[in-house]
């Protein structure tokens, strides 16, 4: 039975011998930092305060609709301090693990995509050919001639063996039935997260998970998962980074991705903040998928007065 979690909040002898533990944070953003655009109140002076520690602090994102480089705009226009080797997000991941683990074979290797431009950019910056994503014409109702150009084949490309699918806010039944039919034909399934729903305004929206549904249920394939609780991802940050999983903690608001992620990446330690998805009762119902070392009401109650 795991040990009951130590709760942070208010306790300054508590929050110090925290914070000593560990070198390196890595932060959960949605449902950590912010909520859409609503940034919590003190987390960028409470980055700030880790950062004046002498501590790495890095944000690593589930949520595909951004790349690095859009994360990092939206981190610096919310005055939280960072660079964008500080970002790792799930479309980075997965254009990390297509071209330098997995190494499709010659003439398989373009993806379709299904999802946003930040996983068209993150695999643009490692030189992978894609389709499908933001193209206007996958943004349209399906026609008569695609029913039969995608049976048939002749609307398929023959160079597509990947489907990588993520958060896609316009998912239609086009883009479903072209990813199901390169299923159907070798192509392999890769998902960049598998999160249900995502925090935004104070409340949850359909997540990537969501948008796989379709497919697994289409086809009877289960995707290769990239982002949290994977621990493909975390070999990923561990390499990039060079971090010591021991003096490392893993700061989240969900158990199934955040907090697993750490406790299955035997990180030494793991803080679960309740401005998110879970909740204390979450963790403490018999057979919790996951339960956090630490927890705090929000990220910036950890922040101590110097």
């Amino acid at each position: 039975m795991a040990a009951t979690p130590k709760y942070l909040t208010g306790d300054a002898a508590a929050i110090r011998e925290f914070i000593n533990k560990f070198d390196t944070f890595l932060l959960d953003c949605d449902g950590v930092l912010w909520s859409g655009d609503h940034v919590y109140e003190g987390i960028p002076e409470t980055i700030a305060f880790l950062r004046s520690q002498g501590k790495r602090t890095v944000f690593v994102t589930n949520n595909s609709t951004k790349s690095r480089a859009d994360y990092l705009k939206k981190l610096q226009k919310a005055k939280i301090p960072s660079e964008v080797d500080d970002v790792f997000g799930s479309s980075y991941s997965a254009a990390i693990y297509i071209s330098r683990i997995l190494k499709p074979p010659v003439g398989k290797h373009k993806v379709f995509v299904l999802g946003e431009a930040g996983i068209e950019q993150e695999l643009e910056s490692e030189g992978i050919p894609h389709i499908g994503g933001t193209d206007p014409e996958f943004r349209r109702d399906i026609a008569p001639a695609d029913f039969e150009g995608i049976a048939n084949g002749s609307l398929l490309d023959p160079e597509v063996g990947i489907v990588l699918c993520g958060l896609d806010f316009h998912l239609n039944y086009l883009k479903l039935a072209h990813g199901m039919h390169y299923l159907r034909r070798g192509a392999m399934f890769l998902a960049t997260n598998t999160d249900s729903t995502l925090p935004m305004h104070h409340d949850f929206f359909l997540g990537a998970g969501s948008c796989l549904v379709p497919l697994i249920n289409a086809t009877g394939m289960k995707p290769l998962e990239l982002g949290k609780p994977s621990q493909a991802m975390m070999d990923a940050v561990e390499g990039k980074f060079q971090l010591n999983r021991a003096r490392t903690c893993m700061i989240g608001d969900r158990l199934n991705t955040d907090i697993k992620f750490g406790i299955e990446g035997n990180l030494g330690g793991t803080l679960h903040v309740l401005t998110g998805v879970n909740k204390k009762a979450d963790w403490e119902k018999e057979n919790a998928i996951a339960v956090p070392s630490f927890y705090a009401d929000k990220l910036s109650d950890i922040r101590l007065d110097s």
